[in-house]
């Protein structure tokens, strides 16, 4: 059953991420829902789960935009494992923890992209930082935060928790 749900998230998550995101940008900046959903997997089910989850959405959301395939594997697979790694750590982890750590991972993504792209003369990294890196942050960051505090209202979340990790 956990398969078939992850298969269906890396499936899902291509066309939703590149069909209907960009009607939804808040000053030409849209949320990286991949990002959002592989740190939500290792939170929730572990380290392996979001590490493998993160590599399958890395690479297909590569497939499908214009960024660099390693760059995108590697980036959400280490931020599944880290974010499994941090929900292992606590006792309990609130929407607040979450919208730091997610903001904390998209500021990292973000350099790792801006690090494999080459930039014009008239921009660089702190206008990368100002104008993409920071506000996309935030916007990934109330995304997943309100995505789990919704989940977290309407689910007992750490009886989900125990489960996927007994």
């Amino acid at each position: 059953m956990k398969t078939l749900l992850y298969a269906i998230l890396i499936v899902g998550i291509v066309p939703l991420q590149s069909i209907l995101l960009p009607h939804a940008t808040v000053w030409q900046v849209k949320p990286d829902i991949g990002l959002v959903a592989v740190c939500l997997v290792g939170l929730l089910a572990g380290e392996l789960d979001g590490i493998l989850v993160g590599l399958a959405v890395g690479w297909a959301m590569s497939l499908f935009s214009a960024g660099d395939l390693a760059t995108g594997m590697v980036t959400k697979g280490v931020a599944g494992m880290l974010a499994g790694l941090a929900g292992r750590q606590m006792a309990q982890v609130t929407p607040t923890v979450l919208v730091a750590g997610l903001f904390t991972f998209s500021c990292l993504a973000g350099f790792a992209m801006m690090g494999s792209i080459r930039m014009g003369e008239d921009r660089d990294l702190w206008w990368a930082l100002r104008a993409v890196i920071l506000p996309q942050a935030c916007f990934d960051a109330a995304v997943g935060g309100l995505v789990y505090w919704m989940a977290w209202e309407r689910l007992d979340l750490d009886r989900v928790v125990r489960e996927s990790r007994a």
